[in-house]
């Protein structure tokens, strides 16, 4: 996309891997008017390197002093430096994404300088306040400028806690484009199944990383187990171990219940795209797969006490589930019509849009970003 603004002058700020993927798209679609901020939230070298080279990223400024830190710690860190950052080098406008700490971070700090903000996956809610995460996504809806909400569920959701119609815009979610563009060929994923032995339709892939999953031996367990069950009944289940999970299983000492996983390290992302998409049943707690399962048209378990993308689960994407019995009795019922199942997703839209999120957030961004980007160039 072409836009009048200066090169640089439109501020996207981040800090984990999957805002690296979601916000890659519209990345490409603002040009060279980006300036690639990275809080260092999830940060090492060999992995995020890894993510920006395969994403064709620019390398962005990095913060320091962030990662590891607690929640409050990683805010306040990313605060200050972004704030002197655009003392120093003033934005037309700052891009978030979604509802990380950078994604506060970035926000607070574009409102400190009267900077126009846009957040890329407004209006998301699960109405549940033991999560971090929605208390981040509340306050950065309600001091931004662009709210860009990928669904029709999303619009409502800020509609009713009174934010400005002409701060709303409908765009659809970047995810269906991401998933389009970075899904491997044909050729390539049957060779990524013939490296783990698995047949298309007949494995389950499950990944299994967020605190209330990994924090308790019981909560842990009851997930190892039933994916336990499942493999010893005869249906391979491949395992992509999240560094935190690992180190939970060691400290419980559930390294028992991995004996009949195929577990792996963790796998780059088209990898995963690739191996979910002849899946006969994805597990996971992420919340990005409940988003990618409806582009790919696997199903999906989603293994937590609440969620904030309903619309895989009123599309019949997802069913969210509890640790345990739960969890084994419906992935039992879902793999048994297996053949059924996926010629009835196969059909059905994702409710994420037509794959042209960016273009409309980069269209809008310019035209939200333009007057300041006058000032840029007259100064």
């Amino acid at each position: 996309m072409s836009t009048c603004l200066p090169p640089s002058s439109v501020a996207v700020v981040l800090g984990t891997r999957p805002e690296l993927v979601k916000l890659a798209p519209l990345i490409h679609e603002l040009g060279d008017a980006t300036r690639l901020v990275h809080t260092g939230q999830h940060w090492d070298e060999a992995m995020s390197g890894r993510f920006l080279r395969d994403l064709d990223l620019p390398r962005p400024e990095l913060l320091t002093g962030v990662g590891g830190r607690p929640r409050a710690g990683q805010i306040a860190q990313s605060l200050a430096q972004l704030d002197a950052a655009f003392a120093e080098d003033r934005p037309a406008a700052v891009v978030v994404q979604g509802d990380t700490n950078a994604t506060l971070a970035g926000a607070l700090a574009a409102n400190a300088r009267e900077i126009p903000l846009v957040h890329v996956e407004a209006g998301l809610r699960s109405h549940d306040r033991a999560m971090p995460e929605e208390h981040n996504r509340v306050m950065v809806d309600h001091v931004s400028d662009l709210l860009c909400a990928a669904t029709g569920d999303n619009v409502a959701n800020l509609r009713a806690e009174a934010l400005a119609e002409e701060r709303i815009a409908l765009t659809g979610n970047t995810v269906v484009e991401v998933v389009r563009r970075r899904l491997p060929d044909e050729t390539a994923r049957a060779a990524l199944l013939a490296a783990h032995g698995l047949r298309p339709d007949a494995y389950v892939l499950a990944t299994v990383h967020r605190p209330e999953n990994t924090d308790t031996a019981e909560a842990l367990g009851a997930v190892l187990a039933e994916l336990d069950r499942i493999a010893r009944a005869g249906t391979p289940v491949l395992f992509p171990m999240h560094p935190r999970t690992r180190a939970a299983v060691e400290r419980f000492a559930l390294d028992g219940l991995l004996a009949h996983l195929a577990v792996t390290e963790p796998i780059g992302y088209g990898d995963f795209l690739g191996l979910a998409n002849h899946a006969a049943l994805l597990v996971s707690d992420s919340g990005g797969v409940q988003e990618e399962c409806t582009v790919l048209g696997r199903p999906l378990l989603v293994v937590r006490r609440s969620t904030e993308r309903p619309e895989a689960m009123a599309a019949g994407f997802a069913a969210l589930v509890r640790p345990g019995e739960e969890l084994g009795a419906l992935a039992r019922a879902w793999l048994s019509d297996t053949p059924e199942r996926l010629a009835r997703l196969t059909a059905t839209p994702s409710p994420y849009g037509d794959g042209l999120a960016s273009a409309r957030i980069a269209a809008l961004t310019a035209e939200l970003a333009e007057p300041a980007g006058a000032f840029l160039r007259a100064a």
